[in-house]
């Protein structure tokens, strides 16, 4: 029996951009993420006292700063070596961009596989082979598998592959392929690696991304880390997920439909974020929290929406260990308009008016120079994204002008009540 495990897209040191924008955003603990998920990756090895590990590409996130990331890898591997464990490892796009990486000196247990043709490796005491290739540019449009070799007949094979298979959302299709490439070559199993959210993509054979082992941003939420595979007598009898993140992203839904009031609505948040809490097992959390369904206090929710993100940062805050990264409100109205008040009030003449308000999207920039030139003097990071500062897409137009309209009609029946 022998056991190994398969990791990848670790992008140690990955910059954070934008924190520096969230005034109570915990940047030193998500920037120091990367690396203490990456020192449990390194505790496990020796703790399940594994045969050997494999990095499926993207070790590193570009090109480097300084040698400090490269060093601390080099240490770690230092670790492994004198617990006899190797490291077999292929070069991703993020690998290829980098110059430094190319004259680091690493330990003589760990082995970077070719990236001009498929190398094969064999540990003929337990009987396997290791097949693999790098990129040797950073936008890799071959297709690698197709060079890599038939099977060792007498081993367990293993191939090792960064790739996006035939597409995945979210990534660059590189070093594209299809399951039937990869299956045709008889392998046990396939280590891949640049999809950063695991997937099991065959189990005969074993064919799996296992994701980042942290999560960087919001679009990288739950939990993450590395599959432990245990074999005997040439079979696979274990494939197991082991969680190594130690900051989890994650997007907490919270339906307000029931709540008539205020004070129901942060009854809701606070269950809904221990929730979250008690899922993350006692690791930092980063949330984006979403309040959606049709509710009696949407009006309220859009008026006061300014004073409830302080608030329901404080109840975060009061829960420990939990960073609201964003408060949206998704939430809309319950009921028409007019409802409670007759048709002919002045009152339900302006709330029409405001319900049918309309603005082609393609004219809002000519319509408001002064919209035009913020855009310009903003950072990328406030006008991108799926919940932009300034809007710029149709449908993100769109969605704000439902936010105006919105607040319009709470303003008005506001102030119907007040009269």
């Amino acid at each position: 029996m022998f056991r190994f495990i398969h990791a990848a897209d670790i992008h140690l040191d990955s910059p954070l951009r934008g924190l520096e924008s969230y005034e109570d955003a915990p940047v030193e603990e998500i920037r120091g993420a990367n690396r203490r998920a990456f020192d449990n990756l390194v505790e496990l090895a020796v703790e399940e006292d594994v045969n050997f590990v494999l990095l499926a590409g993207d070790l590193y996130d570009g090109e480097w700063k300084d040698y400090n990331t490269g060093l601390f890898f080099a240490e770690r591997m230092g670790r492994l070596r004198r617990q006899n464990i190797r490291v077999f490892m292929v070069s991703g796009n993020h690998d290829a961009a980098s110059q430094i990486t190319r004259t680091l000196q690493l330990p003589d247990n760990v082995q970077i596989l070719w990236t001009k043709k498929p190398q094969t490796i064999l540990l003929d005491h337990i009987g396997v082979a290791i097949h693999g290739q790098g990129y040797q540019s950073r936008a890799m449009s071959k297709n690698l598998a197709e060079q890599y070799p038939q099977y060792n007949p007498g081993y367990f094979n293993i191939g090792i592959l960064h790739t996006a298979l035939n597409g995945r959302e979210g990534h660059e299709s590189y070093a594209p392929c299809t399951l039937d490439d990869l299956r045709q070559k008889g392998y046990n199993y396939w280590a891949l690696g640049h999809v950063h959210k695991r997937e099991e993509v065959s189990k005969d054979p074993w064919i799996v991304f296992p994701g980042n082992i942290q999560g960087r941003h919001i679009r990288e939420t739950g939990a993450k880390g590395a599959s432990l595979v245990t074999v005997e007598n040439g079979e696979i009898i274990g494939v197991e997920h082991h969680e190594l993140d130690v900051l989890r992203w994650s997007v907490c839904l919270v339906d307000l439909s029931d709540c008539e009031v205020i004070d129901a609505v942060h009854d809701h948040v606070r269950q809904a974020l221990e929730g979250e809490q008690e899922q993350a097992e006692g690791r930092i959390l980063a949330v984006r929290l979403v309040l959606t369904g049709e509710c009696p206090v949407h009006p309220r929710l859009l008026e006061d929406r300014a004073h409830l993100r302080e608030s329901f940062r404080s109840t975060a805050a009061g829960l420990g260990d939990m960073w609201l990264e964003k408060v949206l409100f998704k939430t809309d109205r319950k009921g028409s308009l007019k409802d409670g008040m007759g048709e002919e009030t002045p009152l339900a003449g302006l709330m029409t008016a405001v319900e049918k308000f309309k603005l082609d999207t393609g004219r809002l920039m000519d319509l408001v120079p002064e919209v035009a030139a913020l855009k310009n003097k903003l950072p990328p990071d406030l006008i991108g994204g799926d919940d932009p500062l300034l809007p710029t897409a149709p449908d993100q137009i769109l969605a704000f002008l439902d936010d105006v309209r919105e607040l319009l009609t709470a303003k008005l029946i506001s102030h119907g009540d007040k009269g």
